[in-house]
């Protein structure tokens, strides 16, 4: 018969009781360093300790290194107002996607640079930038589909898909794509003025494969939408 003999191993350099101050006093301020802390726990104590001995301690009573949460600060009438307006549903596990456990809501936030553009096989319409006033009902009709009316004399047919939706709205994908060639130009816009220049600029420059490809993926979208939809869509 044979066993493992417990060797002696290197002597703890806190006790039990120590290990719980360290704990303590990041408690107190989650945003103090763990070399703070041995500071501290050297001035307070007299022992030698390392930074790694307290990162170890913390970890040991359950604090790990982590970037703090952004959120928007809201005041007391803010929670009140969402407390309010929470609405909770019964659901199974794993169905937060069907329909009857979704509610739809549409938000249109504030934006200063709004595009309009058309892709086709082999083609695209020219890359129309609203920078400036609200977009009406006429102002769209004058400088947008007019100007681009050649889709129909061309015989070219539109495919009417449900609207900001990256499934089966192509453009979101293209509008991705624009966005990151703009970000990764030598000198990325800095104002509003030097972003209208960029814009059409890597429009133009954009690889009409890459749209060629996001048209072609439609068929594969739609199906895949229907399918998870169990053979209908609602929309």
């Amino acid at each position: 018969m044979c066993s493992r003999r417990h060797g002696g191993g290197r002597v703890r350099s806190t006790m039990p009781a120590e290990d719980r101050y360290i704990v303590l006093s990041v408690k107190r301020n989650r945003r103090t360093t763990a070399q703070q802390v041995a500071n501290q726990f050297i001035a307070a104590s007299g022992k030698q300790i390392s930074r790694k001995t307290v990162a170890r301690r913390l970890r040991g009573g359950g604090l790990y290194v982590r970037r703090p949460v952004v959120c928007v600060p809201l005041t007391r009438q803010h929670r009140t107002a969402r407390l309010q307006r929470r609405q909770l549903i019964w659901r199974e596990s794993g169905t937060a996607y069907r329909p009857e456990n979704i509610q739809e809501k549409d938000r249109y936030p504030t934006c200063s640079i709004m595009l309009w553009a058309g892709i086709m096989i082999n083609g695209r319409t020219r890359l129309h930038v609203v920078a400036n006033g609200t977009m009406t009902g006429q102002r769209y009709i004058d400088e947008v589909l007019l100007p681009h009316d050649c889709l129909d004399s061309e015989g070219i047919q539109r495919l009417v898909s449900q609207a900001r939706s990256s499934d089966l709205n192509p453009i979101e994908n293209v509008w991705d794509a624009l966005g990151r060639q703009v970000a990764g130009r030598n000198y990325p816009p800095t104002n509003k003025n030097t972003l209208i220049r960029a814009l059409p600029e890597e429009w133009d420059k954009l690889p009409q494969q890459l749209l060629d490809n996001v048209v072609q993926s439609m068929v594969r979208r739609v199906e895949c939408c229907v399918t998870l939809h169990g053979g209908h869509i609602p929309y």
